[in-house]
């Protein structure tokens, strides 16, 4: 620890003192332990978030605004329970969160507790009462499916029939699947028996929902409350409960078991945070990060609904053992519904660590194409004097071994790359430069910290093309912003990375209450604070814009809105001084000449063409968000889906057969893993290393 750091602890810690002793007169005025520690966490999140976090934010009003609003989405995003007069009543507190944090006199997560419950009692009684009733299936009724579109309803009228729209959608959509099953299995089922059926299951699974509900404690608003105020400061500062201390020890070990996907609890929602190399996962390939998934069913078995279930609780549904099945209905970025199934397994270690293969480019020289993972680093090892492995080791020694093997021109794939450890970031950077500034990093005193490649060796000095796409984050981005701004490399992907420029440390709330008064208190969570900010060797900042690609291609990515532009409260982009370094003479980029060169080509290129309609049909289903709810409407629109999603299968398959047709011996017997077969399949699939293949040739010149 620091020394900045530790003093700003012993600070927080004398703070604390005299409201400690105010705890102790409140627990002999009758006060439980359940408010005293509420009052403690508050009054540590009120002292220490300005004081440690990277921005100038203070616990003031406008914090007091934002917290209010992120509380509200938490409590009811989809805006199914409360009404526009409760959200009225609950906003009275917003001017008075900064300062009741700090006095210890936290009323909002009490209000909103009694008021959601009241509600969470009449909605279960109104959806009683229209499932238990008759539907028109020929009304032309429709829905909003996109709950920032909607307003909270004025009365409970209002909600009622927002309810009935809901509950008709999902008694369609439920039949329509209890249609195709019986079609599949050969059953002849009437089409009275479907819909008793899909209502039986609905109401069924609505039971589910008001029981677990009921579950949610006072402590589990407190919990939200105060993760909401944290939120406000920058999406990834977070207050982590002690319950939730397992769920983030699960998302930096344990989530490599089961289905191997990070998640995170969202508004309500369940979301995938990222897809871990090498997992059951990333194998079935259909999971994606930005899914939300809506229900879990183990195997065949009747899905369990986790809209608005605590992210342990969900978690636990998903894990199991391997080999088992777990069916995943997820909601995609572009409200799309899938079934997801997937063998639940371990991950695959070695799929996780750097790999390489050869490839051939267009006019036979051959290229080598290194795939990046993560920047991986064993710290205990190391720290230990032990030898650990390291991705920077990794890189070097594929890097090397693609050069015995004559390579002539390399692709960097840092694609879905969500970071990892600075040090293998700037290391790895160094591989292709002579020694100089690679990053900065600020700190929230303002302190500006030069990290440098010291190493004058350069591994590798040919021609470079790295890949980058909208889920290419924080280190991935270090590297490339680099290798940019050197002129080292090309880079290529989608409009631009993730813009993820900032670094988190874990504070244990319990390590700031002074030993004579530990025993006093339960646990008190732990805090997820933002401290530092990236900055290119250019000045500018690598958080909220990402890095933009020197040659832009068509990318699925782009209808998502993925990225820290798109999350509520994100620290802006800003710059500082430049520092001094050399660009790169030894292949001069022609940069307008390739781009032309690229966009001539990926015209043509049936990969691209796919991916390019897929982006049209993508971005109008986005738009679109108004369905219909005859059912005769919400069948077709169900056969279309099924139509366009084969369609571009087999576009996708035709396209892959044409690229597989080429011989690459040289990946055949490059000594891979059994378990990188299907990786090296899918780099003779993939349009994007073939276009950076054409690319790497373009800057090669003619042979």
């Amino acid at each position: 620890m620091n020394l900045s750091k530790k003093l700003t602890l012993t600070i927080l810690i004398l703070l604390v003192f005299p409201f400690l002793a105010a705890a102790k007169t409140s627990e002999q005025d009758n006060s439980s332990s359940f408010q005293k520690r509420n009052q403690l966490i508050g009054y540590m999140l009120a002292k220490q978030l300005p004081t440690i976090h990277f921005s100038d934010k203070k616990m003031n009003d406008e914090q007091a605004r934002a917290a209010f609003t992120l509380y509200i989405k938490q409590l009811d995003f989809q805006k199914r329970f409360l009404l526009k007069k409760d959200t009225d009543e609950l906003a009275a507190f917003t001017p008075y969160i900064d300062d009741n944090l700090e006095q210890g006199t936290n009323s909002l997560p009490d209000a909103g507790f009694d008021i959601l419950g009241e509600r969470i009692d009449q909605v279960e009684k109104i959806v009683g009462e229209i499932l238990g009733g008759p539907f028109d299936f020929n009304a032309a009724d429709s829905l909003e499916t996109d709950p920032e579109k909607l307003m909270f309803a004025k009365d409970l009228q209002e909600l009622r029939e927002r309810w009935r729209l809901i509950l008709k959608y999902e008694v369609i959509a439920r039949d329509l699947e209890l249609e195709d099953e019986a079609k599949k299995a050969k059953e002849n089922k009437s089409s009275e028996t479907l819909f008793q059926e899909a209502k039986d299951k609905v109401t069924k699974r609505y039971k589910e929902i008001f029981h677990r509900l009921r579950q949610e404690t006072r402590q589990d608003h407190y919990d939200r409350f105060f993760n909401a105020v944290t939120r406000a400061f920058d999406p990834h500062t977070n207050y982590i409960p002690p319950a939730g201390k397992e769920q983030f020890d699960i998302s930096m070990r344990g989530s490599l078991e089961g289905i191997g996907a990070l998640l995170r609890e969202d508004d309500g929602f369940i979301k995938v945070d990222r897809i871990i190399p090498g997992s059951a996962s990333a194998k079935q390939g259909r999971l994606q990060a930005k899914d939300i998934i809506l229900q879990v069913a183990q195997g065949k078995e009747e899905p369990v609904d986790i809209t608005d279930m605590r992210l342990r609780d969900a978690v636990r549904l998903i894990r199991g053992p391997k080999g088992s099945e777990v069916r995943l209905t997820v909601k995609k970025a572009d409200g799309a519904r899938d079934i997801i199934p997937i063998i639940r397994d371990v991950v695959q270690i070695e799929e996780t660590f750097v790999k390489s293969t050869v490839l051939k480019n267009p006019d036979g020289r051959m290229i080598g194409l290194i795939n990046i993972p993560g920047f991986y680093r064993d710290f205990e090892k190391t720290n230990n004097g032990e030898a650990a492995r390291n991705s920077t080791d990794d890189t070097r020694k594929e890097l090397l071994d693609l050069k015995s093997k004559g390579v002539s021109g390399i692709i960097l794939d840092l694609r879905n790359n969500g970071g990892g450890a600075l040090v293998d970031a700037v290391d790895i950077a160094g591989l292709f430069l002579t020694s100089g500034p690679v990053v900065q990093v600020k700190n929230s005193n303002g302190t500006v910290r030069v990290l440098n490649d010291e190493d004058p060796e350069v591994v590798y000095d040919g021609p470079l093309v790295v890949l980058v796409n909208a889920f290419s984050a924080s280190a991935s981005e270090i590297v490339a912003a680099a290798l940019q701004d050197y002129k080292r490399a090309v880079i290529v992907g989608g409009p631009t990375t993730h813009g993820k420029g900032t670094v988190q440390t874990v504070i244990n709330l319990n390590d700031n209450i002074p030993l004579l008064h530990a025993n006093k208190y339960d646990d008190l969570g732990a805090l997820k604070v933002t401290i530092q900010k990236f900055y290119r060797i250019t000045g500018g900042s690598t958080q909220y814009k990402g890095i933009e690609p020197d040659i832009t291609l068509p990318s699925l990515l782009q209808s998502l809105k993925s990225g820290e532009r798109y999350l509520e409260y994100s620290l802006p982009w800003d710059s500082i001084a430049p520092v001094a370094f050399t660009t790169s003479s030894e292949h001069p980029l022609q940069l307008a000449a390739l781009r032309n060169a690229s966009a001539t080509r990926v015209k043509g290129d049936p990969g691209f063409v796919v991916i390019e309609k897929e982006i049209t049909r993508v971005e109008e289903r986005i738009n679109n968000t108004v369905v219909s709810l005859k059912i005769k409407d919400m069948r077709t629109k169900q056969e279309e889906s099924k139509i366009a999603k084969e369609t571009v299968g087999k576009q996708f398959r035709l396209y892959q057969d044409e690229a597989g047709d080429e011989e690459n011996p040289d990946a055949k017997d490059s000594g891979q893993e059994v378990g990188n077969k299907a990786w090296l399949e899918e780099v003779h699939e993939d349009p994007y290393i073939r276009e950076a293949n054409h690319i790497v040739t373009d800057l090669q010149g003619k042979k």
